[in-house]
């Protein structure tokens, strides 16, 4: 696939449909991190697991029929251990087996060392116009301590290249770090947004079972904010990126008008997606049912089945109307534009509870957009699960 210049789509509220490449390898594991990553200490053969995402998308193809893609994301693991060819195949593959307009967007993850960095040409040609980038931090303690292999010069380093040969670019920043301040934290912010960026990610910290921090945090030696400090983190994270022109619009996600995920508002507005690659997670509209796929997270064990039986997927579930209601509801509040009410209300049969959502607006947590829309506030986003789990009942 080459390059494609980088054209506006217009979004609407068609939620669209992805495909999702998933790269599970790393160069080392992040303490923090549970997602499904892994490190091999020989060189992968990149050759062989090329020709295994190709198998899994000829197999995927055959459960969604025809479709238009409107946008491609790369991720992980570490995407940008890939080799620029391997890219290029893989984007080739998406093309051959779905219809691909030029322009589309399509992201890399990628982390920021200079090794990787060099690279960034390559996945350019390959037809790749937009870099998510994993800074994480922009101070060398932070950064050690969170287990990156890249400092603040590598990353300022990659920042600066990503943005000379990229139309777009995001990068992550993880906070509510042990000992963090809320000044530390909006001196952060704004150095951020300095680097020309015009997407970010906002992570909290979060402590999650399986994890070196697990252990560390059970034993006391690893001490992060409270619910109430983490909530006063939040709350300043909102007001500041508000303040300088990236307002939230999504929990964690911030942008300048106009440049917000495609990809991720696919999964938040409940659209369809391909999941490819070890661990990957798909939804597919089949006539009338919605098909959730899981595939074998395990590489090695993903890649033989890919061989032996042409397709990694390890569960496939149909979703009744009442599951594809609660999901819809689950990704939609995420978002500041919140949730289509009459869809919610044609998978679900039913109208939200009268007393439970005046309940909820009275206390500050949801309001009504019209009689089209229904979002959270702030302060619903503080407690989301919460709101998500009454609205569904």
């Amino acid at each position: 696939m080459q390059a494609a210049p980088l054209s506006a789509i217009g979004d609407g509220m068609d939620p669209g449909f992805g495909v999702y490449v998933h790269w599970p390898f790393c160069a080392a594991k992040c303490p923090y991190c549970d997602f499904n990553s892994h490190v091999r200490h020989q060189p992968v053969d990149q050759q062989r697991f090329v020709a295994a995402f190709l198998g899994e998308m000829a197999a995927v193809r055959a459960i969604s029929g025809p479709r238009t893609v409107t946008s491609i994301f790369m991720g992980g693991g570490t995407p940008s251990l890939m080799e620029p060819a391997t890219v290029e195949a893989i984007l080739d593959g998406i093309a051959r087996n779905w219809h691909v307009p030029d322009g589309i967007e399509i992201t890399m993850e990628a982390n920021p060392s200079s090794v990787e960095a060099t690279r960034f040409h390559g996945y350019r040609a390959a037809g790749v116009n937009r870099v998510s980038l994993g800074v994480q931090a922009l101070n060398d303690r932070d950064l050690k301590f969170l287990g990156r292999l890249h400092n603040v010069e590598d990353a300022l380093k990659a920042v600066r290249l990503a943005r000379e040969i990229f139309p777009r670019m995001s990068f992550d920043l993880i906070y509510a770090r042990p000992n963090q301040t809320v000044e530390d934290w909006e001196r952060e912010l704004r150095e951020a947004v300095s680097y020309a960026v015009d997407h970010l990610s906002l992570y909290q910290l979060t402590i999650e079972e399986g994890t070196p921090f697990f252990g560390l945090h059970k034993a006391g030696k690893l001490i992060v904010p409270d619910g109430e400090q983490s909530a006063v983190l939040y709350e300043a994270t909102q007001e500041i990126t508000a303040a300088i022109g990236m307002p939230a619009y999504e929990v964690s996600n911030h942008a300048q008008p106009g440049a917000e995920s495609r990809h991720n508002l696919t999964y938040w507005r409940y659209g369809d997606y391909a999941g490819i690659g070890p661990g990957a997670h798909g939804r597919l509209t089949v006539g009338t049912e919605k098909l959730a796929t899981a595939t074998e997270r395990h590489p090695e064990e993903w890649l033989r089945r890919v061989e032996e039986r042409g397709d990694g997927i390890a569960e496939r579930e149909q979703l009744d109307l009442e599951a594809q209601a609660d999901e819809l509801l689950l990704m939609g509040l995420r978002l500041r534009e919140g949730v289509d009410l009459a869809r919610w209300q044609m998978l679900s049969g039913r109208d939200p509870d009268p007393a439970r959502e005046q309940f909820l607006i009275e206390h500050g947590f949801i309001e009504r957009l019209g009689n089209s829309r229904l979002r959270c506030t702030p302060t619903g986003m503080l407690i989301l699960d919460a709101v998500v789990a009454d609205l569904a009942c």
